[in-house]
């Protein structure tokens, strides 16, 4: 479905997807090729902690949209231990806070999709989901098209935010000397 104009659809060009298309498809879990890899730009980790790590979504809702997922393989909240629990919380929250500092959201959408009745593109590893949110984002295109434009690169999104959150911890650690 796509916007008309003056009888004709309207074409908005996203030619980065057609990798997700056409591309080889990864055996095996995402989120675990990516904590294992020591490419973190590439992989679009912003920030990696002791038991879960910040991640970009590749294919983002809105700019910033990011993902905090632990490293162990298990499908379900209720499979994490508590120490994974506070860890993936507490690292969406200094997401949310370098988010806030550097893209200055009206709000935010924080979520995970269990399971594939859920909606759950990946449903074998457990991630939470947190959308930044600004007043007026859904435009006419995601309105009229079902199509949601992304003003920013990833990899600028990725370094933005790695650079939030080494902020957001220097303050911390200012605040507590």
């Amino acid at each position: 479905m796509g916007a008309w104009q003056g009888g004709h659809m309207e074409r908005v060009y996203t030619p980065w997807r057609m990798e997700y298309v056409t591309g080889d498809k990864l055996e095996g879990c995402i989120f675990c090729a990516m904590a294992a890899s020591s490419d973190d730009v590439k992989n679009l980790i912003v920030y990696r902690g002791e038991l879960a790590f910040i991640v970009l979504n590749k294919y983002p809702y809105n700019n910033g949209h990011f993902m905090a997922t632990p490293y162990r393989h298990v499908a379900t909240l209720e499979e994490l231990t508590a120490d994974e629990v506070a860890e993936v919380m507490a690292l969406t929250a200094l997401g949310m806070r370098a988010v806030r500092e550097t893209m200055h959201p009206d709000g935010f959408n924080v979520g995970a999709n269990i399971g594939e009745a859920a909606g759950a593109g990946v449903k074998d590893h457990f991630h939470l989901h947190v959308v930044p949110r600004w007043n007026g984002d859904n435009n006419f295109m995601a309105v009229l098209g079902d199509v949601k434009l992304i003003p920013q690169m990833l990899a600028e999104t990725r370094d933005q935010l790695a650079a939030g959150i080494a902020a957001v911890q220097q303050s911390d650690a200012t605040d507590a000397a």
